[in-house]
């Protein structure tokens, strides 16, 4: 199962086209509400997530997706169910993936260390020990960033090329008319 945080005043666009692109490629993937259970993005669309940050399960845990987002970026790192569970999937070689001002979380945890990481404009200094570059995407081992909410169908589509492979991940943004 991967888990996608959601906390008041995520990035919808970041969070919604990866959820997408990730379910299209039938990846088990849950919405975790952070914040409660409808969870109100920084531009006012509010979204009922899945599961409570309580009821994530880490025996069947795949990985785990930050969507960037202010304040969600802060009220993700302000939570230690979040910071636990990213934490684990890390350690464990589990998916670890953010985009836009949430790779900072990483980058504060020393999950970016020697890594290739990239990030909103702006937060490159939050990203420590990590080789930043402007690219839309990075991988580097378990762990994905992007930049911002218009690579956020790029970032779903790195997702599923690492959880699945590039030839799943291609298939599902043609379908979806992005080629």
């Amino acid at each position: 199962m991967f888990y996608l945080f959601l906390a008041e005043g995520f990035e919808e666009t970041e969070a919604l086209a990866c959820l997408d692109v990730m379910r299209r490629a039938k990846l088990s993937v849950q919405t975790v509400g952070v914040t409660g259970e409808f969870v109100i993005s920084s531009h006012g669309v509010c979204v009922k997530s899945d599961i409570s940050a309580d009821d994530i399960d880490f025996e069947e845990i795949e990985g785990a997706v930050l969507p960037g987002g202010m304040p969600g970026t802060l009220n993700l790192e302000n939570d230690k169910r979040v910071i636990d569970c990213v934490k684990y999937c890390y350690e464990n070689g589990k998916l670890v993936a953010a985009i836009c001002a949430a790779p900072s979380i990483l980058g504060h945890l020393g999950i970016l260390e020697g890594k290739t990481a990239t990030c909103f404009p702006g937060f490159e200094k939050e990203l420590k020990g990590a080789n930043h570059t402007a690219a839309h995407t990075e991988t580097d081992g378990n762990v994905i960033t992007a930049k911002g909410a218009g690579c956020a169908v790029e970032f779903g589509h790195a997702i599923v090329a690492k959880a699945l492979s590039k030839e799943a991940a291609d298939k599902v943004i043609e379908d979806m008319q992005c080629l």
